[in-house]
Formats: C-alpha cells, sequence, structure tokens
C-alpha cells in the first residue's frame, strides 16, 4: 500500500510539472533500433539473458506531449533461441528440446519520464523513463532436426488437433509491454535511447513446450514420423519402447511464458530542422 501511494504521488506530480510547463512544444520523433532479446519458460526457467542471443530491429514513432510524457508506437522483430542442452537442471538437459521463435511485434506504449527531457534542448538533456502499454505479436515456434530447421507449430508435438491433445495453440495474440530506460541528447535534433522490456504473454507456448508427452507411436500414426520424433527427443528414455510414458511432464502449464527486448535506437526529431531556434 505505501509504494502504491509514492507510485500515485510521483504520477501527480508529474501531470502538475507538465502542465505548469507553459513553453513546451510538443513534438514527434523517429527512432532506429537495434538490440537483442530472450525468454523465461520452459528450457530456460529463471536466468535473465540465459538463451543464444540474435540481434534484430525495428523502428519507432513517438508523440511527445509535454517534457514527461510521451506516446510511442514501434515495431520490433527478433529471434529467440534456446537449447535444453545448455541447461545445469539434469531434468531439462535430459528432456534435450530446442526452439527457435521468429518474433514480429507492433505496440502502443505510453512512456513517462522521470526528468523534464526534450530533444534538441540544452536545460532538459537527459531523463531515465519508465514505460508501459499495450502489443500485438506473431510467434513462429521452429525446431532444428537433421540440419533442418521445422515450424513446430502445424506437427502438434503434444498432440494438438488430434484425439491426444487439444487445439492447436495460437500464434498470434495479445502481450503487456512494460520497462524502464534512458534518453540523451546527442545533437539539435538526435537523441540515444536505451531501454530494457518485459513482454506479459498469455501462452506458454512461446517454445512449444507446455503439458505432458503423449504416446509417439500414435503421434506418428496420426501426424506423421517428423511430429513424433520432436515431441520425444528425451537422452534416456522412461520407457523401454524408446519413448517416454506417456502425460509424463514435458513443459508447466501452470506458468507462461515471457520474452524480453533489451534494445538501442538513435532517434531523431521529424518536425523541426536542425537550423531552427531551440527557445
Amino acid at each position: 500500500m505505501k509504494n502504491s501511494c509514492i507510485i500515485l504521488s510521483f504520477i501527480l506530480l508529474s501531470f502538475l510539472a507538465s502542465a505548469q510547463n507553459k513553453k513546451f512544444e510538443k513534438s514527434k520523433d523517429v527512432g532506429f533500433i537495434v538490440g537483442t532479446s530472450y525468454y523465461i519458460g520452459e528450457v530456460n526457467p529463471y536466468k535473465h539473458f540465459g538463451t543464444k542471443l540474435k540481434m534484430g530491429g525495428g523502428i519507432h514513432y513517438r508523440n511527445n506531449f509535454d517534457r514527461r510524457w510521451s506516446l510511442k508506437t514501434s515495431l520490433l522483430y527478433q529471434q529467440v533461441e534456446a537449447w535444453d542442452a545448455d541447461s545445469e537442471d539434469p531434468f531439462i538437459r535430459n528432456r534435450n528440446l530446442s526452439f527457435r521463435n521468429q518474433v514480429i511485434e507492433g505496440s502502443l506504449q505510453f512512456e513517462l519520464n522521470f526528468f523534464p527531457y526534450q530533444i534538441g534542448e540544452r536545460q532538459y538533456p537527459a531523463t531515465p523513463y519508465v514505460f508501459a502499454g499495450l502489443g500485438y505479436f506473431n510467434m513462429k515456434p521452429m525446431a532444428n532436426y537433421r540440419g533442418t530447421w521445422y515450424e513446430l507449430q502445424p506437427l502438434g508435438t503434444e498432440g494438438q488437433g488430434t484425439a491426444l491433445g487439444g487445439d492447436y495453440y495460437k500464434t498470434n495474440m495479445l502481450c503487456v509491454p512494460f520497462g524502464v530506460g534512458f534518453k540523451v541528447n546527442i545533437f539539435s535534433v538526435f537523441a540515444f535511447n536505451l531501454e530494457w522490456g518485459v513482454r506479459k504473454t498469455w501462452t506458454d507456448y512461446f517454445d512449444d513446450i507446455s503439458g505432458n508427452y503423449v504416446d509417439t507411436g500414435a503421434l506418428a500414426e496420426t501426424s506423421g514420423p517428423l511430429a513424433a520424433a520432436l515431441a520425444d527427443r528425451s537422452l534416456v528414455k522412461e520407457t523401454d519402447n524408446g519413448s517416454s510414458i506417456p502425460t509424463l511432464q514435458r513443459g508447466d502449464p501452470g506458468r507462461k511464458d515471457f520474452y524480453f527486448f533489451a534494445l538501442a535506437s538513435l532517434t531523431f526529431r521529424i518536425d523541426k530542422k536542425a537550423t531552427s531556434c531551440w527557445k
């Protein structure tokens, strides 16, 4: 309760400061983004930056209402990759699954600057900030099998689309982005941004792992031998017939997956020329 009061007080003071700031010119800027992404889920349960980091990027468009508040629209592309073989947990290593997920995300985010900030204004050159909003993303979990990457959702590795399991999971859905960042001016119309953000999702299939093993023999008959091969890749099988026991835990459906972005961007103001007067 005490922390909530502190946060509400800070937001109220920010509004008051914005209302008193009459000299601010509303502005717009565009940013070009590079960065990396990782996730926390079945293959990487706890460790931040604990997956194979790949480069990605995107663009953003920001509408600055005043020196405190902004609304940002962003479009990002990233690959997330993780392998059970990299885990220190014996159970996870023995499961021996892996995935690569291609993620395209669009979002709207409100940003709150800790300090008054304006691109090109020497009096307000830098600030940390927090952000939160709503996003929509497309994902494509894939696995490498004998040198080729296969899309996993259509295969139904946990019996989806057959009598062995439920419906196919969705690959397009909402997420909630939130996080922290830092902005600093470089020249009259340029700025540099650093940002770390969390994506709250409502899926446990970001890595194609959630429920239990199914009978691989039956899965091979209904969905094909490739689905069966990618469903159970464990090093030590639980049965003598070369497959894990059906209904044995493969993932943890009680925990939804999160993915994260660590980004850097070069931002420039698009509604005022570099030679314009800033006062």
